[in-house]
């Protein structure tokens, strides 16, 4: 069966990608001295899918595909792994985001859930460890970023 003329091939019906959630809070500026709530691109708490790592710099940037903060549409964008949590493999049916996976041509849909599931280990494993290195100076007070928040009583 072959596609009309003009229209992209249909991707496949599953795959496997790495989902994380943006942190709700951020250190930011001087020191990491302000916060931000979410990213530029992303609001905090908002699910997004992992589509390439660079393993050559320590997977310090991700490539990821979400919801855009302003338009509610599905962006491609690159971020600090830092400002990432909760990383885990997940089956994926969603058409849209298979596409754009396609379209980044970057190869990050694994084939199966082991390998998609060694690499969110490894992810939620760094990004730890970078949201607790990057900054140089004490956390601010009263400080709502991602570290703090985990470890405050309820």
């Amino acid at each position: 069966m072959s596609t009309g003329a003009g229209t992209a091939p249909a991707p496949a019906e599953q795959r496997w990608l790495i989902a994380a959630n943006v942190v709700r809070w951020r250190r930011y500026g001087d020191g990491g001295q302000e916060l931000r709530p979410g990213t530029k691109s992303y609001r905090g708490g908002s699910k997004v899918y992992v589509i390439e790592s660079y393993a050559g710099s320590g997977h310090e940037q991700l490539t990821t595909v979400g919801r855009g903060r302003r338009t509610g549409t599905y962006v491609t964008n690159g971020m600090a792994t830092r400002n990432l949590h909760t990383f885990r493999a997940v089956p994926v049916h969603s058409p849209t985001v298979l596409r754009l996976c396609e379209e980044a041509d970057v190869g990050g849909c694994w084939t199966t859930r082991e390998d998609a599931e060694e690499l969110a280990v490894r992810l939620d494993r760094l990004a730890v460890e970078y949201r607790t290195t990057h900054w140089d100076r004490a956390h601010p007070v009263p400080c709502r970023c991602h570290e703090c928040l985990t470890l405050s009583p309820v």
